[in-house]
């Protein structure tokens, strides 16, 4: 079986360690513990994770946030991976830094990157796992905030549940995502 998992975030360095890239640090800390590389193919960053019989494939887009669906409807095809077999990684200021929140669809709750993936899927039913990167901005301020980086206890506090993000994502891949949320919500 074949899965897709989507890491949000933006390239460059300048947004490596944003709020807005926890998506990607997510897949990162991944592909470091599982020795994993990163290529740079179509629209995006991409790597494969063998394991349980199952062909995961990770994807950082390029198109940056705002485009993400692009990379993923092209992944989704050159891959021939069905909707159900897609999980999204997002953060969601909605959430408390460092909550993990597993949904099997949702709206786009006003994240650019998801508003993009809807567009382009037309629908809102696909997995995501929401990263709470928590919601302490001024009003008005709330783009300088998810670009904005963690304070040095918000990381501590991310870094510690990044590996929790990797058991959620071979959970969704083996036992799906019913039984995944049971387990993790």
């Amino acid at each position: 079986m074949k899965y897709l998992i989507v890491g949000l975030g933006n390239i460059g360095p300048k947004y490596a360690f944003t709020r807005h890239n926890v998506g990607f640090m997510a897949l990162d800390r991944l592909a470091a513990i599982e020795g994993l590389t990163f290529s740079l193919e179509k629209q995006a960053y991409h790597t494969e994770w063998k394991i349980k019989g199952r062909s995961i494939h990770l994807i950082k887009p390029t198109t940056y946030m705002n485009l993400s669906g692009k990379s993923l409807a092209h992944y989704m095809t050159k891959l021939n991976i069905p909707r159900e077999n897609v999980l999204v990684i997002v953060d969601d200021l909605a959430l408390p830094v460092a909550k993990l929140r597993l949904k099997p669809k949702g709206s786009s709750a006003g994240h650019n990157g998801l508003k993009d993936i809807e567009s382009t899927l037309q629908t809102q039913e696909y997995a995501r796992l929401k990263i709470g990167i928590g919601d302490d901005y001024p009003k008005g301020r709330q783009v300088d905030y998810v670009l904005g980086n963690f304070a040095e206890d918000e990381m501590i506090q991310i870094i510690q549940k990044l590996d929790k993000v990797k058991e959620i994502i071979l959970a969704f891949c083996t036992i799906g995502i019913n039984k995944t949320m049971n387990s993790y919500n």
